[in-house]
């Protein structure tokens, strides 16, 4: 794919805009057919490029697949591997996909014999020793192949057992999703002990999948005690994937911060997806915004097209006059919040971010660094950002001297939700330019066409 660099201009969005299904729920519907016996069906599902990694590694499984990895198609059907399932057949290339790494990993550690995982230059850079160790102390063999690294190529020789417990912090999702997935396959019940779970909705999405395919799972309030009831025969399943939350923030945050008036349809009210969080902290700060889950749709006005707010956004009637956000269980909000924040009178701080510095990019400090360029009042802690925002209007709805914000040249970092969101940002500031912006496809295929079409102004340049 060539390198890419989108300006953003000024637009005012209008109409209705329907984002992909979720790629979190993608990823759990193949990998789990795939185990499933029997034939599945996917509706909807998201043919990003993560999803499409996936797509193309559950046959080494045994599983195969029918229908066409692009965004045309409405419908995969997986025929499972079921009980034929067996150790991956080739080197297990994910691409970009931490989340295929990560869930794919313990599956293949269920099996006698090694495989290999690796995959591009990013997820070449991406941890995997949290994985590695829980993986030992299931009773597998498992290794980083290089000595300097901790990232892949990584190698794992299994079967695991359930006889083993393992104990780990839980800061990243996925691998404890992998494991609860895997516990499918193992003789007796799977004991995970989290002491740091973070990013919780997840978990709790892969609990419901598990449930509704007939396995018995215990998790505590707490998350930090989850067992899984193993010898689980997976039925095989017809699934509509609902929309993806994650992409529903850009949008959201676009809509927002310029003269528009959008409907976003297909919007999941399931409360599966923690990032439906946004919704009510961007309502504390004054945004107009209204879900009606009974027709699943969002409806954004922003600023001169605001009711009663005049889209003046500001943290002064929350506690101690700021906006504070955990986003401990909805991480990937970081992006399209820090953003937003930035148009927000008012200090906002976004923290228990920790685990955003081990994604696609050390998201803190990038996000520090970006918005920045564009005039930014920010503060990069450990674990949190600090933005000290201002409304581009006052609360009369008059302009606001203090703001600004203004257009630069930015750096994407190959990081997805980096790329969409500095965008949405120019549609507000105009003249912004988004280095190697193509990278919006790993979980928004055709963003920028699809935005266009109602009404946002992008430029693009290829390199």
């Amino acid at each position: 794919m060539k390198s890419m660099i989108i300006t953003a201009n000024k637009s005012t969005l209008f109409g209705h805009i329907r984002v992909p299904g979720s790629k979190s729920h993608t990823i759990r519907a193949l990998l789990l057919a795939a185990l499933a016996e029997g034939t599945s069906t996917i509706k909807n599902p998201l043919a990003s490029a993560d999803c499409i990694s996936t797509f193309k590694a559950i046959p080494l499984l045994g599983a195969s697949v029918e229908g066409s990895p692009s965004e045309n198609s409405t419908e995969w059907i997986v025929h499972g591997a079921g009980s034929r399932a067996h150790l991956p057949s080739d080197v297990v290339n994910v691409g970009d996909s931490g989340s295929l790494l990560y869930f794919m990993s313990p599956i293949a550690a269920t099996f006698a014999g090694w495989t290999v995982f690796t995959g591009d230059d990013s997820i070449r850079k991406r941890p995997v020793t949290h994985v590695v160790d829980a993986l030992k102390q299931l009773g597998a063999e498992a290794y980083i192949t290089r000595p300097d690294s901790d990232s892949c190529p990584m190698i794992i020789k299994g079967p695991i057992s359930a006889v083993n417990e393992v104990t780990t912090d839980g800061r990243l999702s996925q691998y404890v999703s992998g494991m609860m997935m895997a516990a499918t396959r193992l003789d007796g019940t799977l004991r995970i002990h989290l002491t740091d779970p973070k990013e919780t909705p997840y978990l709790t999405m892969t609990r419901k999948w598990l449930e509704s395919l007939g396995a018995t799972v215990r998790m505590s309030d707490d998350f930090k005690e989850i067992e899984v009831d193993g010898n689980r025969s997976i039925p095989h399943f017809e699934r509509t994937i609902p929309s993806d939350w994650e992409a529903v923030a850009f949008p959201l945050i676009a809509a927002l911060i310029t003269d528009s008036e959008l409907v976003i349809d297909g919007v999941d009210g399931t409360g599966t997806q923690g990032d439906d969080a946004i919704v009510k902290v961007l309502q504390s700060v004054g945004a107009d915004i209204v879900w009606n889950k009974e027709a699943e749709t969002l409806t954004v006005r922003g600023m001169a097209k605001a009711a009663g707010t005049k889209g003046y956004l500001s943290t002064k009637n929350l506690p101690n006059g700021e906006l504070r956000v955990n986003l401990s269980g909805f991480p990937d909000a970081v992006c399209a919040l820090a953003v937003i924040a930035c148009f927000i009178d008012g200090t906002t701080v976004l923290e228990d971010l920790g685990v955003c510095r081990k994604k696609e990019t050390d998201r803190i400090a990038v996000l520090h660094k970006e918005l920045e360029k564009l005039g930014a009042h920010i503060e990069e802690g450990s674990d949190y950002l600090v933005i000290h925002g201002h409304c581009p209007v006052k609360s009369d709805g008059a302009p606001n001297e203090a703001f600004t914000l203004h257009g630069a040249t930015v750096e994407s970092y190959g990081d997805h939700r980096v790329a969409m969101a500095l965008s949405c940002a120019g549609l507000a500031l105009g003249g912004i330019s988004v280095k190697d912006a193509e990278c919006c496809s790993v979980s928004f295929p055709h963003f920028f066409e699809v935005m266009a079409k109602n009404g946002a102004s992008f430029k693009t340049e290829s390199l």
